[in-house]
């Protein structure tokens, strides 16, 4: 256990050490590549900026609004006959959208629920089985400039939907409300 816990502290230095000598090795300005890089860096960040902002305020709005509580209650009836906590529907939703808001949601349930409880360990395991598709698709799409997605959102949801049930099932499995 040790060597692993060794090797993954590591692997970032050990990563970079590679690139160097590999870049020494083929005579390689690194640091003019490593400058070129940043700046490419820097104007993806430029063109990708609005995209962000905006996703930003429609989460605020979503959050402030009440939106996303209207919403949970009206899927209880359907979340109640699947087994489904409503609680984290509001959870559910955001995660498709932005990361850092989830993260608060998610706290929130812990502060309810505790983390150790049936919904603290469902949203735990959830939180790691989904993906902000949303925010993942338009800024990688955006910074390379596609613009037409084709399958990817409905395959992106698809496997979110599928990454849902699997964190509910496992938690069923492990954690069983008694």
């Amino acid at each position: 256990m040790k060597i692993i816990l060794m090797f993954s502290n590591l692997i970032i230095p050990m990563t970079i050490g590679i690139v160097i000598l590999y870049g020494y090795g083929r005579k390689v300005d690194l640091y003019d590549s490593f400058v070129e890089g940043a700046k490419d860096g820097m104007s993806t960040v430029a063109g990708i900026l609005p995209t962000i902002v905006g996703l930003m305020v429609a989460v605020g709005i979503l959050r402030a609004s009440g939106a996303l509580d209207i919403l949970g209650r009206l899927v209880a009836p359907l979340t109640n006959l699947l087994g489904y906590p409503k609680e984290t529907v509001p959870l559910t939703l955001m995660r498709l959208v932005s990361s850092s808001a989830s993260t608060g949601l998610l706290l929130d349930l812990f502060k309810q629920f505790g983390p150790d409880s049936y919904i603290g360990r469902f949203v735990s395991i959830m939180m790691s089985c989904t993906e902000t598709v949303f925010y993942t698709m338009s800024v990688y799409f955006m910074s390379v400039k596609i613009t037409k997605t084709r399958y990817t959102l409905a395959g992106a949801l698809i496997a979110n939907l599928a990454g849902v049930a699997a964190s509910l099932a496992i938690t069923n499995l492990l954690y069983a409300p008694a």
